[in-house]
């Protein structure tokens, strides 16, 4: 898949990580641990336009300028339940980030988003946003994520995910043609249940041992 506004990781960590993701034999704990790792590659990679500012420091053995973030904290803003898994990745690199919650889950019989929850910063002008959800499948849920924080107008928007597919892709694109996706792969499709394949199975089940 060729999309600029498209960003995969491809890090050899990333796929090695994601490699044991996937196992069906992985452990909820090694399933945590690992999305919280693969979770500070994909945010390193979509932070890497962010802006910055000279300051002149002193170090123990002179003067210098230094570099330091500009502008308004980060926000970052998790889907419910699984985006908590990566959301834990992102604040460990950007521990200053203001953090939201959206709580949406997907009707099994019709696959569209049910809001549920939401609960995101005040005062969300000027400032850059990440939202988080390991799984971009129907991409139902995070076009109604990505539309709900819109009207609170930030200064730009980014979605992270850990897997993707075309058919989420272009959902997601055909709504916010705007905002860039940055992942870990893309799958090859959605399954007539809504997930991916070959994926690496439920993530919030997978993420907190509920199945």
């Amino acid at each position: 898949m060729s999309d600029p506004q498209v960003v995969v990781v491809g890090h050899p960590l990333v796929k090695h990580k994601l490699t044991l993701m996937r196992r069906k034999e992985t452990t909820t704990a090694e399933f945590r641990a690992l999305l919280t790792e693969i979770s500070m590659l994909l945010t390193y990679e979509a932070t890497r336009d962010m802006k910055l500012r000279d300051e002149p420091i002193e170090t123990p053995i002179g003067p210098t300028t230094g570099s330091v973030l500009e502008g308004k904290k980060v926000v970052v803003i998790a889907i419910l339940r699984a985006g908590l898994g990566i959301l834990e990745g992102m604040i460990q690199l950007i521990p200053s980030a203001r953090v939201g919650h959206i709580g949406i889950y997907r009707n099994p019989e019709t696959l569209e988003p049910v809001e549920y929850y939401f609960r995101v910063p005040g005062n969300l002008q000027d400032r850059d946003v990440l939202i988080c959800d390991p799984m971009l499948a129907t991409g139902n849920s995070a076009v109604a994520a990505v539309e709900r924080i819109k009207k609170l107008g930030p200064a730009s928007i980014k979605f992270v995910c850990l897997l993707g597919c075309p058919e989420g892709i272009k959902n997601f694109h055909g709504a916010h043609p705007d905002v860039p996706i940055y992942t870990g792969a893309i799958d090859e499709r959605l399954n007539d249940h809504g997930y991916i394949v070959p994926g690496l199975g439920d993530a919030g089940d997978r993420l907190f041992g509920t199945k």
